[in-house]
């Protein structure tokens, strides 16, 4: 069993990581350099910049696409160990697995992974002033969590009690609130036009809800595949 975990979640985390790196290169990619030079003119107008003080940042061409492609398939390999783990749990119960079960199992991934922690931590662009970054991963973190064991609650258990555990999971990291930045701090932060950084959330969260389908509907057609 472990060896077609393994084998299931190495196919679906390339594809989704190939199908994923051509999303961005269409959608995030452009809004990525807008972003970019939108930030190194508002270095270069301040009087403290100095010109060794910029990050690191991939070139275009071969050096974003390899990186990024690299990076996408890294994390599609991690994600699917884990989706196909409980999928693979649910068929030891007796539960079937076909590639349209697999895509509500990536569609529970994607809200649990992305649509959820970004209704409290948007997607941010280059550019973008945000809190603590230690504070916001460890938000996110427990948001992920949070609505992952919600939505299992809900789905999978039985009886009130669990449901309305589960529907008070869900909604407690954003009762806690995500962390931000004071108001006064963030208008003088140099933030991106807000025509910009809408669309950078919303193309990122379309490609990762494709990244999501394509995860979760090949993930279930490789279990099936392997029996």
């Amino acid at each position: 069993m472990l060896r077609k975990i393994v084998l299931a979640a190495l196919v679906a985390g390339f594809v989704a990581g190939l199908v994923v790196t051509a999303v961005q290169a269409v959608k995030v990619w452009p809004l990525i350099v807008a972003a970019e030079e939108f930030e190194q003119a508002q270095h270069a107008a301040s009087p403290a910049h100095a010109p060794d003080d910029e990050a690191w940042s991939p070139a275009g061409g071969f050096e974003r696409i390899g990186l990024t492609l690299l990076f996408n398939v890294i994390a599609g390999f991690g994600f699917a160990l884990m989706l196909n783990g409980f999928i693979a749990l649910r068929r030891s119960l007796g539960h079937a697995i076909d590639p349209a079960r697999g895509l509500s199992w990536g569609v529970a991934g994607f809200v649990a992974f992305a649509l959820a922690p970004s209704l409290g931590l948007p997607p941010e662009a280059p550019g973008v002033a945000g809190a603590d970054l230690v504070h916001r991963q460890l938000w996110w973190g427990g948001a992920a969590l949070a609505t992952a064991g919600g939505l299992g609650a809900l789905v999978f258990a039985r009886g009130t009690a669990w449901r309305v555990a589960g529907a008070l999971l869900l909604i407690s990291p954003h009762v806690i609130g995500a962390p931000h930045l004071p108001l006064d701090a963030a208008e003088h932060a140099g933030a991106l036009p807000a025509s910009l950084a809408a669309q950078y959330v919303s193309a990122t969260l379309v490609a990762t809800a494709v990244f999501w389908a394509v995860l979760g509907s090949v993930s279930g057609w490789m279990q099936r595949r392997l029996g």
